[in-house]
């Protein structure tokens, strides 16, 4: 008796969640690997030297609290995440960075390696408006050493993302 063909979808080899998710989605990007240093003081300075992109066009994602709600914030690595301004953006009141360890569960990826992109669940996202003055950006794209590159538009119609100014210098 003939075995049925699998449904399930192929993963590239080496795929991630936010991979998967492009690819699925038609959407044009580049993934740059690198060689992670668990000695690196910063995630999102270590990818952008690696890759020898400008800070300004490499992105952080962050998982904060905004007034009990979890919302992803994609800021770029040379600045940091002004939390008023992203409570402001989906309009809360109150922001903090939420708990490393309910990030990781939510979003289904490990600290240093969270993309917006291909998240267990589907939270907010806020992508700071800097990004539109770039063709593209990068942001993780699901493990530490892993980038993706893409257009900010791209990216912000795969999230949802609402584009305001809440990264700071």
């Amino acid at each position: 008796m003939a075995k049925k063909p699998s449904k399930a979808k192929k993963q590239q080899p080496g795929g991630t969640p936010a991979t998967v998710a492009l690819t699925a989605a038609g959407v044009t990007y580049t993934v740059h690997a690198y060689e992670h240093d668990p000695a690196h003081p910063s995630y999102g300075e270590e990818a952008a030297e690696a890759m020898g992109v400008s800070p300004e066009r490499v992105f952080k994602t962050l998982v904060a609290d905004v007034d009990g709600a979890l919302t992803v914030a994609v800021v770029p690595v040379a600045g940091q995440l002004d939390l008023k301004a992203l409570a402001a953006a989906v309009g809360g009141k109150r922001a903090a960075m939420a708990d490393p360890a309910l990030a990781e569960r939510t979003t289904g990826y490990v600290r240093g390696g969270i993309s917006p992109l291909g998240q267990r669940k589907r939270l907010a996202t806020v992508l700071d408006a800097s990004a539109s003055g770039h063709a593209t950006i990068c942001v993780s794209a699901g493990r530490r050493g892993l980038e993706v590159e893409l257009s900010p538009d791209d990216l912000a119609r795969l999230t949802d993302a609402v584009l305001a100014p809440i990264g700071r210098a």
